[in-house]
């Protein structure tokens, strides 16, 4: 049997999809299965697919923005209708008995062909919103499996809630470990800053612009981005105290063996609001800050935030709105009450859907053994 995957190459693409392999070769542990990667050529995914065994084959992508842009003639004009004749050759090549698409850019190419091949598609939505590619491939998926229980747009006939599929290890973490890992002092609440596997820049300003307050009160582990990192660290020493500087953790990007003791230690989750953040962030039961991307396609991030924070598990915060003032205020008031912390923690494991990857894995199987 053979699977094959697609999506863009963004973290919250590709880790759902390692956490989905892993399932079914936790449920289904013969060798007559394989998985294969059909999608753009990125080398943040390709370097996490590998690990896990993949079959990989690239094509050109395109991407159809939702704002003009010249480029968006050269991509629906050559590299889309390129990426779909590659995609076209490489399915009559490899005869998956199966596609998965988890959507995004890159994804339309593989789907589309595979509709005239007569190939079935299971897709996944991760947001409240679904993409462009999403919204097309659902008109002729056999299953969609979305996250959160109010997706737009689709077919509820052919519609499953699962959640968003997690890495089932990020709920390993040890705090011992994150002492040893981050140096942490452990002397005051910790906080964990993110922006997505590939960091935030605005986040990482804000964070600087505060940092002399927030170590006065707390310790910080901040995932910078690996691009940003060498610049946010430089200027973190200049801004910063001295005797603070212990409290101030900076990293680029923590694999799946760091970011699981981040998140045993952390007292306080500060993120973006991309769907897979933000099932970590529930999986673990942390309370969460969250601050979505304003620039986000069809605003998906904003929606998100306000669906899992009227669970009463997180607070949004919007970008516009993140001063140092209003910040701090918020910050101060939920540490003067730990009952709300605490309330905010149970709302969390209440919206968590560990078993996401587990269920997706089982209903690929049966469409398989059945077929």
């Amino acid at each position: 049997m053979k699977i094959l995957f697609t999506g863009s190459g963004t973290g919250g693409h590709v880790f759902p999809l390692v956490a989905i392999v892993r399932e079914l070769r936790r449920i289904y542990p013969k060798k007559d299965l394989e998985f294969y990667y059909l999608g753009p050529k990125d080398e943040f995914s390709l370097i996490l697919l590998s690990q896990e065994d993949f079959i990989i084959k690239t094509i050109i992508s395109g991407k159809i923005r939702r704002y003009f842009s010249w480029q968006n003639f050269v991509d629906i004009l050559f590299k889309i209708p390129f990426g779909v004749i590659q995609s076209f050759f490489l399915l009559l090549a490899i005869k998956p008995d199966l596609i998965f698409s988890k959507g995004g850019s890159g994804s339309i190419s593989v789907t589309y062909p595979a509709r005239f091949l007569r190939i079935p598609i299971f897709i996944h939505e991760s947001d409240v919103v679904p993409g462009l590619s999403n919204q097309t491939t659902a008109k002729w998926a056999k299953k969609i499996f979305i996250s959160f229980p109010k997706t737009e747009y689709f077919d509820p006939e052919k519609t499953t809630l699962t959640g968003n599929p997690i890495r089932k290890d990020i709920l390993d973490g040890d705090k011992e470990k994150a002492v040893e890992t981050f140096n942490l002092t452990l002397s005051k609440p910790i906080f964990l800053i993110m922006g997505g596997s590939q960091g935030a820049e605005k986040i990482n300003d804000f964070v600087l612009l505060i940092l002399n307050n927030l170590l006065k009160d707390y310790e910080i582990i901040h995932i910078t981005g690996t691009q940003n990192l060498k610049e946010t660290t430089a200027e973190a020493q200049v801004v910063e105290d001295l005797d603070l500087d212990k409290y101030y953790h900076p990293v680029g990007f923590l694999d799946e063996e760091k970011i699981k003791h981040a998140y045993k230690a952390a007292d306080l989750i500060i993120s973006r609001s991309g769907s897979g953040s933000i099932f970590e962030i529930a999986a673990v039961g942390k309370p969460s800050i969250l601050i979505p991307l304003p620039s986000a396609a069809a605003d998906h991030q904003s929606k998100n935030a306000y669906a899992y924070a009227d669970t009463g598990a997180a607070m949004v915060i919007e970008q516009e709105n993140l001063t140092p003032n209003f910040f701090m205020e918020n910050i101060q008031l939920l540490f003067l009450h730990p009952e709300r912390l605490e309330e905010m923690k149970q709302a969390a494991l209440a919206f968590a859907k560990p078993l996401a990857a587990r269920a997706i894995a089982r209903e690929i199987l049966e469409f398989l053994m059945l077929d």
